[in-house]
């Protein structure tokens, strides 16, 4: 079955460091999505950016080979993929001698597609340079309001007001106070979230008690942003949205689940906390 409960989480695991695409542990997005009203024609568009900064292999001499990946997983595949199988998997090419970075990539984008269930693209980058500086997210910081809360889960989209009687904006909203749990085992999972929206004003007082209402909620980092975008479309019904989340890295692994309400390709702006 292909319910978190089967998955390797929260199990004692050997650590293979051999290849073996069979460690993936794909998830149905369908269950989880029909709680909060998606049906099968998706709401939005996106993609879930991945970024793997545990991967080498040995070149055909033995030599160990290491690199940065990132990989791309669209929002309209019909699985996600357990982050504790996906840093398996990624360990098993430890102690194999592949060809060359090319030849991996293909492995790579072949073995995560079929889990997947659609064409996950495949990037790897030399892990001596200094490509991924960490920078900060664009947008006003939420988190200065000085405001009591006392909410902290489940999620309550109640806190959630727009001023359809004012003249409509264009804003773009940060906070770093995102925190929900991993599903099976509980573990914390921590993360800033990135909101952009055309429309009637978000009571930016309210929106940040809603997201701090996760701070309880067990649900996987994906199913997070989609209920945050479900919740803000229907609550404040803006012309335009976008949700990122940028979560820390457990594993090696930091998962950033991207939402919108039209197409669009999210930069991956690594921030000071991943």
């Amino acid at each position: 079955m292909s319910t978190p409960e089967h998955s390797p989480l929260g199990k004692d695991t050997v650590y293979a460091d051999r290849y073996d695409p069979r460690l993936l542990f794909p998830i149905p997005r369908a269950d989880k999505r029909a709680e909060i009203g998606i049906a099968e024609t998706l709401p939005f568009h996106g993609v879930d950016i991945w970024n793997a900064y545990e991967l080498s292999w040995l070149d055909p001499r033995g030599k160990p080979q290491v690199a940065l990946a990132e990989f791309h997983v669209p929002a309209s595949s019909p699985h996600i993929i357990e982050s504790k199988s996906f840093k398996l998997y990624l360990n098993g090419f430890a102690q194999e001698r592949i060809a060359d970075a090319a030849t991996l990539s293909a492995t790579l984008m072949h073995d995560l597609s079929a889990a997947a269930g659609a064409v996950v693209n495949v990037q790897l980058r030399d892990a001596h340079a200094s490509a991924l500086p960490a920078v900060d997210l664009d947008g006003l910081l939420l988190d200065e309001q000085n405001i009591a809360i006392d909410h902290y889960g489940p999620p309550n989209a109640d806190l959630l007001q727009a001023d359809t009687a004012a003249t409509p904006v264009a804003e773009i909203l940060v906070s770093h106070l995102l925190r929900s749990n991993c599903p099976v085992t509980g573990q914390p999972d921590w993360g800033s979230v990135q909101i952009a929206y055309h429309g009637a004003p978000i009571d930016h007082a309210g929106l940040l008690r809603y997201l701090v209402s996760f701070r309880t909620h067990n649900e996987f980092h994906e199913q997070c942003v989609e209920r945050i975008f479900v919740d803000l479309t229907r609550r404040c019904a803006p012309r335009q949205l976008s949700v990122y989340a940028r979560y820390t890295r457990r594993g090696g692994l930091d998962i950033n689940p991207f939402r919108s309400s039209a197409p669009a390709t999210p930069g991956n702006p690594r921030t000071v906390r991943q």
